[in-house]
């Protein structure tokens, strides 16, 4: 899956479209030697992503190897001073967090490759933030939950693990990327990470984290993709 695509709806729709897109982006290619350009193209990339329902900019390539989505059609941007995570459901403590807070609490760092179901890669990026179970412990966790559902300020996307996954230490409620902030184009300024499963499992622009006593399908799981998107290998023996 893509991280946060439109639905792939190729099956109905004209593979022209598809087919001049790939024209267009091997007649680009060249420009990527330059950094500069690389840069300029990254940006507009971007932009173009956050203005495209059909998720059909997203079929070009970047040169850093991500390639942007959104399910939503425009996405507000939050930075340190209007961002906020609310921690909420079968918990003790229900609370909630600012970037600054976030920030202050002990720091993480994983390195894993990013795998979209759609093909693309990027190898071995890191990501530093907190560890999810450091949140879900200072919440209080009740008994009977067994899973976690995650919101998104998009006001669309969703995910869930089972409360096992979450407390991976490879799952990080993530504040940087590439070892800087993470943009919002890239699910910033606050985005979940889950290491071992694809992509569309590290929800963007996240918002709210609820304790369930079962797990809610997110929003590509709607679509028919895994409740569990492990990536090859990565599935726990007997899961």
């Amino acid at each position: 899956m893509t991280d946060n695509a439109a639905p792939d709806d190729s099956a109905g729709r004209p593979i022209g479209r598809r087919i001049v897109l790939g024209t267009i982006a091997a007649g680009i290619a060249g420009l990527f030697a330059a950094p500069t350009l690389q840069q300029k193209w990254s940006d507009l990339l971007g932009a173009a992503s956050q203005r495209d329902p059909t998720g059909l900019s997203g079929l070009l390539p970047n040169p850093g190897g991500f390639r942007y989505f959104s399910v939503a059609g425009s996405v507000p941007e939050k930075d340190a001073s209007t961002y906020k995570l609310t921690i909420d459901g079968l918990v003790a403590k229900p609370t909630s967090y600012t970037l600054p807070g976030l920030q202050k609490l002990p720091q993480e760092r994983v390195t894993h490759d990013v795998v979209c179901t759609d093909g693309w890669r990027v190898d071995q990026v890191p990501f530093v933030g907190v560890r999810l179970s450091t949140i879900l412990d200072a919440a209080g966790v009740q008994p009977s939950a067994k899973a976690v559902r995650f919101t998104c300020f998009d006001g669309v996307y969703s995910e869930s693990l089972t409360m096992e996954q979450a407390r991976r230490p490879d799952v990080l409620v993530a504040v940087q990327m590439l070892d800087q902030p993470i943009p919002h184009i890239s699910g910033g300024p606050v985005r979940l990470f889950v290491g071992p499963m694809y992509f569309y499992k590290s929800a963007k622009w996240l918002s709210g984290i609820t304790v369930t006593d079962e797990v809610i399908p997110g929003y590509w799981e709607e679509y028919g993709y895994p409740v569990d998107g492990w990536l090859p290998g990565e599935e726990p023996a007997g899961a």
